[in-house]
């Protein structure tokens, strides 16, 4: 149980309240190529192979590069190869940071990385030997493309090079909310990943929670029409095409707290009042799940400190709720489900 001092804060002290969409991750896949048997049967319709090998795909791929190479030089961007180690967000703030347009492309980045891909191997009956596709892994570029869009603000599309292509969209629910704010002129005082306080409030709310589906999809589908992508319509047109997926998701609330001090005494009370968080009984509470001994996954209650900031972390098989005072100005709490299995009805 929460302290009644704690409850009194948040409906005295709390001077703006948000409830949002906050960071999204979405797989880009095409439905019938995600099996051997799809896989031949585009082979054979779409590629004319009579003897399915997905040796057959690497003019396909070729293609892909090359328009990669020449959608770089149309739009005058740069072309970058990520290293090791390095920051994507970190490079996409230093090219947004010298953006004027209300629109664009930022640049194209290049990273070697592992994906899930089709291939060849020889197998061998009592007529003799033949050709068999199997799932496998490899390593293979993709390619990162950051975009400001006018509705949705930054985000990037990111393609594989190999077949069968998988792609994955990247997007911030506050900064669609931003742009829909300014498009609307209601005045509002930003926060880092956030809203710090509006004069509509209330309105503010009912805009965030339009943000659906449709809206996410329909922006995928824009982008797809001038970013390079393997599909050509010849391949579309019979169904070929990219739907979306939940990969990762991000909800957060944030609640804004009139002064400093009350925020660090009303996060630390807190902390204090649920260190037992992590229990199963309460998992069981906060989820909206039964756990047993066979529920994968640990679960504890983590107090971390970052400075002197301190977050509290609660963890339930790949998903998690952390909780923090943001800028010192808000309790911010996240709750990011990398696993939509972990919660399914």
């Amino acid at each position: 149980m929460v302290r009644k001092n704690v409850a009194e804060i948040i409906q005295h002290h709390v001077t703006f309240e948000l409830e949002a969409i906050d960071r999204m991750y979405l797989n880009a896949y095409v439905p019938s190529l995600q099996t051997g048997g799809g896989v031949v049967y585009f082979l054979k319709t779409q590629l004319g192979v009579r003897v399915p090998s997905t040796v057959m795909v690497a003019p396909m791929s070729q293609r892909v590069v090359d328009a990669m190479g020449r959608f770089v030089e149309t739009e005058g961007v740069d072309l970058i190869t990520f290293e090791k180690g390095q920051r994507k967000d970190d490079v996409a703030q230093q090219y947004l940071a010298t953006f004027t347009g209300d629109e664009g492309v930022l640049f194209v980045g290049k990273a070697q990385e592992k994906a899930s891909v089709f291939r060849t191997e020889k197998r061998r009956d009592a007529r003799g030997v033949y050709p068999w596709i199997i799932r496998s892994t490899a390593m293979v570029n993709h390619y990162y493309v950051y975009l400001v869009d006018r509705d949705f603000g930054p985000l990037f599309l990111k393609f594989c090079s190999y077949f069968p292509y998988p792609a994955k969209l990247c997007l911030n629910g506050h900064e669609w909310l931003k742009r829909q704010l300014t498009h609307r002129g209601i005045t509002f005082e930003p926060l880092d990943n956030g809203i710090r306080s509006s004069d509509e409030p209330a309105r503010v709310q009912r805009i965030a929670d339009t943000l659906d589906a449709a809206k996410i999809d329909a922006v995928f589908r824009k982008w797809l029409r001038r970013v390079p992508h393997p599909f050509a319509p010849a391949h579309r047109a019979p169904g070929y095409r990219y739907q979306l997926s939940v990969l990762q998701s991000e909800f957060a609330l944030t609640q804004v707290l009139d002064r400093p001090r009350t925020g660090r005494c009303f996060f630390e009370e807190v902390i204090r009042e649920n260190l037992d968080i992590g229990r199963p009984d309460q998992m069981q509470l906060i989820f909206d799940r039964r756990v047993t001994r066979r529920t994968p996954g640990r679960f504890r209650t983590r107090v971390l400190t970052e400075g002197v900031v301190p977050s509290l972390h609660v963890e339930y098989k790949k998903s998690k709720v952390k909780q923090y005072h943001k800028e010192g100005q808000a309790l911010r709490t996240e709750t990011t489900i990398n696993n939509t299995y972990d919660l399914a009805a």
